[in-house]
């Protein structure tokens, strides 16, 4: 059995068997995103939008690394006696998904990559996690207090709200729900792709890129064919990184024909 953290999800469609179709979110996302296209998903098969550890609900840790991230699902899916599923998942949660693909392919039916590569990239996001950090939550009542903390250092509207859903007010108290420190000790591991040799999935793949993004491009093409050597690439046209959110009915297609 995987040792992983036990993961918070949203589930959809009826148990009627068959492999069932899990959905990872981004980084600084939770299920909760995911939940309209789940819901779609879930005509064709049962479908759970997981909380990846120091996200959503479920649990914190120190450690972030894609393998511990990984072993997470993989406990997922043996806590409930999955043998393996279908899984898509987008920037951090397609990387997971590459991951656990990887070390364990016979885990995985078919794999959906939306808008990542098996590579390191250079922008980091660690700006984001220090605005957040320093926003001062005590006596705040509004959300709205806390988004012009955050403007001077994101300045695009809607990357603010974004971040924003994170916020949670319990008990008369803003807190953000996911786990700040951990993220920004963890960004390289983030950023990154764990060194995992010339192992390859070769089940069926299929890569889901906006045409705006600069994180599926063809000088990544190699890093992707060589681990997933079945894979198909898709671009969506004017889309950015969240291809998924801007471009709803094109991506759901694209999943629904391949799932």
């Amino acid at each position: 059995m995987a040792q992983g953290l036990p993961l918070t999800y949203l589930e959809a469609g009826e148990a009627v068997g068959g492999t069932p179709l899990l959905v990872l979110h981004g980084l600084f996302g939770s299920a909760r995103n995911w939940q309209t296209l789940a819901k779609r998903f879930s005509e064709k098969r049962r479908v759970y939008a997981l909380d990846l550890r120091n996200h959503g609900g479920a649990p914190w840790s120190d450690r972030m690394t894609y393998p511990d991230m990984a072993e997470d699902v993989l406990r997922f899916l043996d806590d409930r006696g999955f043998a393996r599923a279908a899984i898509v998942g987008h920037s951090m949660g397609g990387k997971v998904a590459m991951t656990l693909a990887l070390n364990h392919p016979d885990r995985v039916e078919r794999l959906v990559v939306a808008d990542i590569a098996p590579v390191a990239y250079t922008h980091t996001h660690t700006p984001f996690v220090a605005a957040m950090k320093r926003a001062n939550l005590e006596g705040c009542t509004r959300r709205s207090e806390v988004e012009a903390q955050l403007a001077d250092a994101i300045p695009e509207a809607p990357l603010r709200s974004f971040l924003l859903q994170n916020l949670v007010l319990e008990q008369g108290k803003f807190h953000w729900r996911i786990n700040l420190n951990a993220i920004g000790a963890s960004m390289e591991d983030l950023i990154g792709f764990p060194d995992l040799g010339d192992t390859r999935y070769t089940g069926p793949t299929r890569f889901i890129g906006g045409s705006r993004s600069d994180y599926i491009t063809p000088e990544y093409f190699d890093a992707i064919t060589r681990h997933f050597p079945t894979a198909q690439i898709e671009m969506i046209g004017d889309a950015g990184h969240w291809v998924h959110a801007e471009r709803p009915d094109e991506f759901a297609a694209l999943v629904e024909a391949f799932v």
